[in-house]
């Protein structure tokens, strides 16, 4: 194989595990927050919260914690992939 061909492929996409994790973690909350009908309702309420506001506040922790995740991984990945290169 070519030098040039080598040099493509390293720049290529590659669809590993970590990344597959990565794209869930960053599209559960569109799922979470776009499936109206799962949580429009006003039981079962929190301290006097219906239900509907609640499940909203909690998606945002939620959605903090996955977007973290998501990042620690994408540097992880990135780390791994430039280490990989130096081979």
């Amino acid at each position: 194989m070519s030098q040039a061909a080598q040099g493509n492929q390293g720049n290529q996409s590659v669809i590993t595990p970590i990344r597959v994790v990565i794209a869930l973690c960053l599209f559960a909350p569109f799922v979470a927050m776009l499936w109206v009908s799962s949580y429009a309702k006003v039981d079962p309420t929190f301290i006097g919260v219906p239900f509907f506001y609640w499940y909203q506040m909690l998606w945002v922790l939620i959605s903090t914690v996955l977007t973290m995740v998501a990042y620690k991984l994408w540097q992880r990945d990135q780390r791994a992939r430039k280490g990989g290169d130096a081979r």
